[in-house]
């Protein structure tokens, strides 16, 4: 495993977690998630509504939308992005997998109503208009997004030595962090949205943990192991 600034974190992700995941694969290819089940096509891909002891992503549901994040073109085609901006920044390849899912999925013209670009949904910056609406255009490059966001992303759990306050930080931003103590904020939204996308890496994380693993455990720096 990896044992990047993700897994240098300190957080703990447990085997029964209260958020779900909903998705279906279209017939085009194009993937689509959900904190629910927004009509009948979505089938639960992660989370436990019954009770039973299950890892997440090895449900029946779960097959469509992880099989396609390993063999869709518009993914395949970003591995190579992936790769480089995970070695450079230090995140895992299948924790920045999960952010564009969750955010975009996957669809590199993605603009919020909020105005968030791209496959991470990332807020353009600059000191003008100008400079924000050059920046926008230049978030819609797969490559220069995801760099840029694997880069913020790293900043942030540097800051909060938390991955899951670090995800919100992303979702909410960091005043909001900063104003509830600098953990997870009481936001409903935001709570959601951190759940689901750490749902999805902990199921992508299954292809490179041991058969029978029931919880990810991470760690603080100090105490990672060296490679």
């Amino acid at each position: 495993m990896n044992r990047s600034l993700c897994l240098a974190a300190l957080v703990s992700l447990p085997l029964a977690c209260q958020a779900e995941l909903w998705g279906y694969v279209d017939g085009n290819g194009v993937a689509h998630v959900a904190p629910t089940q927004v009509d009948s096509r979505y089938h639960l891909v992660l989370g436990n509504t019954s009770g039973d002891a299950r890892v997440p992503g090895k449900t029946d549901g779960a097959g469509g939308l992880l099989t396609w994040l390993d063999f869709a073109p518009e993914v395949k085609s970003l591995q190579a992005v992936l790769r480089n901006a995970s070695k450079a920044h230090g995140v895992d390849i299948e924790l920045l997998k999960a952010i564009i899912a969750v955010e975009s999925g996957f669809k590199p013209n993605a603009v919020s109503p909020r105005g968030a670009v791209g496959l991470m949904q990332i807020m353009p910056v600059g000191t003008t208009p100008q400079a924000r609406a050059e920046e926008a255009q230049r978030l819609l490059d797969p490559r220069h997004n995801i760099d840029t966001g694997a880069r913020l992303l790293s900043r942030l759990m540097h800051r909060f030595g938390r991955i899951d306050v670090a995800l919100a930080a992303w979702n909410a931003g960091v005043g909001t962090v900063m104003k509830h103590g600098g953990g997870m904020p009481p936001i409903a939204e935001t709570q959601a949205h951190v759940h689901l996308v750490l749902e999805l890496y902990w199921a992508l994380l299954q292809n490179k943990m041991p058969r029978g693993a029931r919880e990810l455990q991470m760690h603080g720096p100090a105490s990672a192991p060296t490679q």
